[in-house]
């Protein structure tokens, strides 16, 4: 049987335009592409990497994401 793990990609722009995607439930798993999709490509493979070495209850706990406003003088 094979199990499907539902998993929190954050995904950002860097100045260059390339997509930063990272996954929080992992220590170091990040990954990078010119597109989305590419970028969610290349998660895939370092998730796969980081599967084997990280078994499922010692995975990070992702809790959320939220913004936080704080005030900038211009």
């Amino acid at each position: 049987m094979v199990e499907k793990l539902r998993l929190p990609i954050i995904i950002e722009m860097d100045e260059d335009g390339y997509y930063i995607v990272t996954c929080p439930l992992f220590r170091g798993c990040h990954s990078y592409g010119e597109s989305i999709d590419e970028a969610m490509e290349n998660i895939k493979e370092v998730i796969e990497m980081c599967l084997e070495e990280t078994k499922l209850e010692k995975l990070n706990k992702f809790v959320g994401f939220r913004e936080l406003e704080i005030a900038q003088n211009v």
